[in-house]
């Protein structure tokens, strides 16, 4: 299991946002997280990569990647983040820098060395996206579909065991959109857990996957589709 979730309690701040969450993932699952805006989606992912805590006694099991995460120290959160690959709407890439000197960035700061394996890395995950051709384009050369082309190339690099994705579509075209979650899809077939949050329905219809809610203060597994 890459992640099991045992009635956590996940908080913003002072503010209970989901109580006694039950999460789990595995390896090559396509998990969707759905809810309103607010509804703890977020904060649920923050945890599972140390953005937010868990507190102790707040839950009867949470782990992440084999890490106790009532334990984590500080010190060991980017290791742990070096195993996940964390996609966000806004894309995040650095707008000064080229496509290869941004994926070229990350490497070099998890400790990759030789150039030979770094420009080796960089074209492998380039291909895996389709966007071979854009390496030496800066971010505002690039459509907003191409720029999350990118950042899921760049959450490739290190080889995750599993993609967290907080609304990865939300500043897409429906077709633009569509073509990511194609492509996640695809990743989580190599074996790569994908957990994506969302509140696009149609998505779901079209690449169906592991659903749960968010509602009320809570989070359940969804048997059924949920109605627009």
């Amino acid at each position: 299991m890459l992640i099991d979730y045992q009635k956590v309690n996940v908080y913003q701040g002072n503010t209970l946002i989901l109580s006694e969450a039950n999460f789990k993932a595995d390896e090559g699952e396509f998990i969707y997280i759905i809810g309103k805006v607010g509804s703890g989606k977020s904060s649920l992912l923050k945890t599972m990569y140390a953005e937010l805590d868990i507190f102790d006694g707040e839950a009867e099991k949470a782990e992440v990647l084999g890490r106790d995460m009532l334990k984590l120290k500080i010190k060991d959160v980017p290791a742990l983040r070096r195993e996940m690959g964390i996609i966000f709407q806004d894309f995040q890439l650095l707008h000064d820098r080229t496509v290869k000197k941004n994926l070229e960035f990350v490497l070099k700061a998890t400790k990759w060395k030789y150039k030979e394996r770094i420009d080796e890395r960089i074209d492998e995950v380039l291909e895996a996206v389709g966007m071979t051709e854009k390496k030496n384009a800066k971010p505002h050369e690039l459509s907003g579909g191409e720029q999350q082309r990118i950042a899921i190339a760049r959450a490739l690099l290190n080889g995750p065991k599993v993609i967290i994705a907080d609304e990865p579509t939300g500043n897409l075209d429906p077709e633009t959109a569509t073509q990511i979650v194609s492509l996640l899809k695809d990743i989580s077939k190599t074996g790569t857990a994908v957990i994506m949050s969302t509140h696009n329905w149609g998505m779901i219809k079209q690449f169906p996957g592991i659903i749960y809610k968010c509602e009320d203060g809570r989070i359940s597994e969804v048997n059924n589709m949920p109605e627009e």
